[in-house]
């Protein structure tokens, strides 16, 4: 099960690991905490008026094809999104979005969730949310909450049959080695890197290279997670940035997606190139 904020979260985070497993006959579900009925849009393509009044429609939409390009299952935890504040003081969050939640109470659905479908792995984002938008910290939160509380018999037993998942990652994003490596394999092959500009300023950014514990080797689906990707027609522009490193290139420079392990109920000695790890073996064994 993976944990997203947003509708087009799950297929920029993760989605050629997916992809892998759903191949391999794993069920996967990404759990969508909200619609993402407050985000702009993103692709000048489609920044039209009649889209923006229909965002919320357009964006079940776009999930529902997402989901079937990557083969998994899909639930709304029914949350609403809580928009990027911007502003120099930032404005206070809308009344009744996600990110003003009590993380004990919007875990609810979610452990709910957890105890129906019954997964062995979980993922979701570090405590800054990957990158600090209230909506993505809040996954955190209730993600952290609902892992540790779906086990438990004495708590929410209104919410069905206790399951505890054996494992919890955070998605890892952009490390300054993979943008590296992308960089200077874009140079040596001749060509213009997209990230010349970000890596100048870099000492700007978090980085948590240092914490990965878990390579993916899933490059022959970075074609699927592309294509789950442009189906989120509102929020990524297929001639943008998001495209312009080829996809051989990535296959051949960085070929995994990156977790760090935060729980583990398992024998699973770090590092790591399966999700899976320590899991197989219990579950054969039992």
């Amino acid at each position: 099960m993976t944990v997203h904020a947003h509708p087009d979260d799950e297929s920029s985070k993760g989605a050629a690991t997916m992809a892998k497993y759903v191949a391999e006959g794993a069920r996967v579900l990404v759990a969508t905490c909200t619609g993402g009925e407050r985000g702009s849009v993103l692709n000048p393509k489609m920044d039209r008026p009649e889209v923006l009044a229909d965002i919320t429609n357009i964006r079940r939409r776009e999930m529902d094809r997402a989901r079937e390009i990557l083969g998994v299952e899909q639930a709304w935890l029914g949350f609403v999104d809580s928009g990027l504040p911007e502003g120099d003081p930032l404005p206070p969050l809308p009344e009744g979005c996600f990110g003003l939640q009590d993380p004990q109470e919007a875990a609810k659905p979610l452990i709910k969730l957890i105890r129906e479908f019954r997964p062995h792995v979980m993922t979701t984002y570090d405590e800054n949310g990957g990158y600090p938008h209230p909506d993505h910290i809040m996954c955190h939160k209730v993600s952290v909450v609902a892992f540790d509380a779906a086990g438990d018999p004495e708590l929410y037993p209104e919410l069905g049959e206790p399951w505890q998942p054996l494992k919890l990652y955070y998605n890892s994003g952009w490390t300054r080695a993979r943008m590296l490596a992308l960089h200077e394999g874009m140079l040596a092959a001749g060509l213009e890197s997209p990230y010349t500009e970000w890596l100048e300023k870099w000492s700007d950014r978090q980085d948590r290279g240092d914490k990965i514990t878990t390579r993916v080797e899933c490059g022959e689906y970075f074609s699927v997670r592309d294509d789950a990707l442009r189906a989120h027609a509102t929020q990524v522009d297929p001639d943008g940035f998001w495209f312009h490193i080829p996809l051989e290139m990535q296959q051949k420079v960085w070929p995994t997606e990156d977790f760090e392990l935060a729980r583990s109920l398992v024998d699973s000695p770090v590092p790591e190139s399966d999700l899976f790890a320590g899991i197989r073996e219990k579950v054969e064994a039992a």
